[in-house]
């Protein structure tokens, strides 16, 4: 999961900073979301799946397909 959603940051030319604003957290915290320092939140992995329009399992690494659901 770490791995992915820094690959999906960096593919996208964003800083740390941007995401970190999008969660309200901290560049530092959020640096530690991409390293595994920390767990993310099941509310940031929702935003970001939301950002990217992806889905959270496909952040997860429980699928390779990044298409998000249906709602």
């Amino acid at each position: 999961m770490y791995q992915r959603i820094r690959d999906m940051r960096e593919d996208r030319d964003l800083p740390q900073r941007a995401l970190a604003g999008l969660l309200h957290v901290s560049q530092a915290t959020y640096s530690r979301y991409e390293s595994g320092g920390l767990d993310v939140p099941s509310s940031a992995l929702i935003a970001l799946a939301m950002f990217y329009g992806t889905s959270v399992d496909y952040l997860l690494g429980l699928t390779d397909d990044p298409a998000p659901y249906r709602r």
